[in-house]
């Protein structure tokens, strides 16, 4: 018998997207999603990585919207990990949701950029390779664990032009002032629930385990998001973007936070076009131009939206 989603979950779910919709989300939190890597460009080419793949004997895919992103075919992290790729810090192994956030934001080169919730790395190390190298980013952490996982991870990737603070963003000083700020928020985690199809099965697949989300999970998220985003419109330059992001299908957590802050705080809501919006398995949302994906075989559930500081 498979796993079940919390009953409170479920009716959070259904008051929001109905039924049918709450159904599909549900579905999408029992697929077993494939290994999915990002081509690390500050130190090779993506087709140097599919080479590499094809020569080990891995299958891959591209993804449309994004050229270092691949799919791997009937292969798991584990044996992922033991390549010389991974080892050499030549691909970055991250979820194809988690991916959207940088190609939202679009970091330059010498751009000043805050990332405010940074560990483990894979979104910085992201912006870092699409700005060829050549942005400066403040990548925040407040665990010291997390920010030394972080630290390593950079070093890996090469993604040398970072500076780690292991701060709690809410407390940055207010004279930092910032190009663009990616705001990861920490969040409940109910778009990357992972509902075992089969207990008895393996258990190696990326996703939050059922057991721990909560109510006092996401009423706790809630507080330290709109603290986040608060905090993060004001090291903001005027005239200048950022994008919010979670990994959260839950409106309180998304749109709720945004409708809540923006409008005392001199922002408004950007559309985003981007050519991966037409490829994505997209879910209603209250504010139009924001972006939340469905959990299904191939995405984590994500909310994006880009914001403009007046």
């Amino acid at each position: 018998m498979s796993e079940q989603i919390p009953e409170f979950l479920r009716e959070m779910l259904t008051a929001q997207y109905g039924a049918e919709t709450a159904g599909r989300i549900e579905d999408g939190c029992r697929k077993r999603r494939p290994v999915t890597l990002r081509a690390n460009t500050l130190r090779v080419e993506t087709a140097y990585v599919k080479e590499c793949l094809t020569a080990a004997g891995i299958r891959w895919e591209e993804v449309s919207w994004s050229p270092e992103a691949l799919i791997l075919a009937d292969v798991r992290e584990p044996e992922v990990r033991r390549l010389d790729l991974y080892e050499k810090g030549e691909i970055y192994l991250q979820s194809l949701s988690s991916m959207i956030p940088p190609l939202i934001l679009k970091p330059s080169a010498d751009e000043c950029i805050l990332d405010m919730a940074a560990a483990p790395g894979g979104k910085t190390t992201q912006m870092a390779a699409l700005s060829g190298g050549r942005a400066q980013i403040t990548a925040c952490e407040k665990n010291y664990a997390r920010a030394e996982r972080l630290k390593y991870n950079l070093e890996k990737q090469g993604a040398a032009r970072v500076v780690v603070m292991n701060e709690d963003a809410r407390k940055l000083d207010p004279f930092f002032a910032f190009d663009k700020i990616l705001l990861d928020a920490p969040c409940s985690g109910s778009g990357t629930i992972f509902l075992q199809p089969d207990p008895a099965a393996e258990k190696n697949c990326r996703g939050r385990r059922n057991e721990g989300i909560s109510k006092e999970l996401i009423e706790r998220s809630v507080r330290t998001q709109e603290e986040l985003l608060r905090k993060a419109l004001k090291l903001l330059k005027p005239g200048c973007e950022m994008v919010y992001s979670t990994c959260s299908v839950l409106n309180v957590e998304n749109e709720r936070i945004l409708k809540r802050v923006l409008p005392g705080a001199g922002a408004k809501v950007v559309p985003i076009q981007h050519m991966m919006t037409g490829e994505l398995p997209l879910l209603p949302v209250e504010i139009e131009g924001t972006l939340c994906v469905c959990p299904t075989e191939l995405y984590e559930g994500f909310f994006v939206a880009k914001i403009q500081k007046f």
